[in-house]
């Protein structure tokens, strides 16, 4: 089966280094951001070539951008089997000092992007008999968060959530719903929450006494959006380096 995987908050970071592992695995791939120019310079970077690649601008809190980026893809490549929630707004604001805007700003963003972009394309993939969606979590959200801010730890636990409440809906027809929530990785996002006088702290409290490697996530993304990967859906895949233990 030729595969189509779209993921959100794909130009740069982790996202990127997801596309980039779905990419090298045969995948045709949108890569979209809030930034049509980013988006379209990552394509370009990935495939000069521009026969499995397309770049779209997408807002993930517009459910009409969503749905806006499941016509083109389906005009581009007339399909969309993957969908990989990326995108998100981190702070680290301290807690106490968090307003309640900037509170409803980073939940709003956070998880209204995994609501809309499950609903949108999960119903797509539901009517087509088949579809993987993979949403990114975090270890934050299961351990309350330790670098990031009280909102973004909050919305990550929603997702794990949320990821369970899609899986169940979908699942009877033929779609998978899971989540991935890395520890720290080695990535712009963790280097810039995580000052360089305070990384040597931190990857001394980490048991594995290093950051996660971003490809690793991607080739994780890669196997749960196998054909194969039929009978693992509601969950929550953990890459923390042993932070979190169940």
């Amino acid at each position: 089966m030729k595969q189509i995987a779209l993921v959100t908050g794909a130009a740069q970071g982790l996202g990127y280094a997801i596309v980039s592992r779905l990419f090298a695995a045969g995948y045709a791939v949108v890569i979209t951001d809030l930034s049509r120019e980013r988006a379209q310079a990552a394509a370009d970077a990935l495939d000069a070539s521009g026969e499995r690649v397309l770049a779209l601008k997408l807002d993930v809190t517009s459910k009409a951008d969503f749905e806006a980026a499941l016509y083109a893809t389906l005009a581009r490549f007339g399909g969309l089997q993957v969908l990989v929630n990326n995108a998100a707004m981190t702070m680290t604001t301290p807690l106490m000092q968090i307003t309640p805007q900037e509170f409803d700003r980073v939940m709003g963003l956070n998880t209204r992007s995994i609501f809309v972009g499950c609903q949108v394309f999960g119903a797509h993939m539901a009517a087509a008999g088949y579809g993987r969606i993979v949403n990114m979590a975090s270890l934050a959200g299961q351990n309350g968060g330790t670098a990031t801010g009280a909102h973004y730890a909050a919305s990550k636990g929603a997702i794990v959530t949320l990821t369970k409440i899609f899986a169940k809906e979908l699942a009877a027809n033929g779609v998978t719903v899971n989540a991935i929530a890395p520890g720290p990785i080695d990535s712009p996002m963790v280097h810039a929450a995580v000052p360089p006088e305070r990384m040597a702290g931190m990857l001394a409290s980490i048991p594995v006494k290093r950051l996660g490697d971003a490809d690793f996530l991607g080739d994780l993304v890669v196997q749960l959006s196998r054909p194969e990967a039929y009978f693992t859906t509601g969950a929550t895949w953990d890459v923390n380096g042993g932070l979190f233990m169940r």
